[in-house]
């Protein structure tokens, strides 16, 4: 099993839940989260005082697939979350060891 993390542009987000509920993978935790890599902020006009914001708005996607299911979802994720400006964003994958379904204790696969 993987866990997919994805930083995306905030306007994306329902175009990339789509396109992962069209691969049939459901069952995501989204987070709103501040920051910034190559964009490092930009400067915006407040009542006419120059100011400058550092952290930039995302989303944070955090999913969980089978093994044989990654390169479907991440690429599922890259399609809908492309802008091609800078600030598109990550996706970071890692490896899970265990999942287990509180509700009814099931393991792994079966807790997907």
């Amino acid at each position: 099993m993987k866990k997919i993390e994805a930083v995306i542009k905030p306007f994306k987000l329902d175009e990339v839940r789509e396109a992962l509920s069209e691969v049939n993978i459901s069952g995501l935790t989204v987070t709103e989260v501040k920051g910034f890599g190559r964009q490092k902020g930009h400067t915006e006009l407040y009542r006419g005082a120059e100011y400058v914001v550092d952290f930039l708005p995302k989303i944070k996607l955090e999913v969980v697939v089978s093994d044989e299911m990654l390169e479907t979802a991440v690429d599922a994720i890259v399609k809908a979350a492309h802008t091609g400006k800078i600030g598109d964003g990550k996706i970071f994958v890692s490896s899970i060891e265990q999942v287990i379904r509180i509700r009814t204790g099931e393991v792994d696969g079966a807790a997907l």
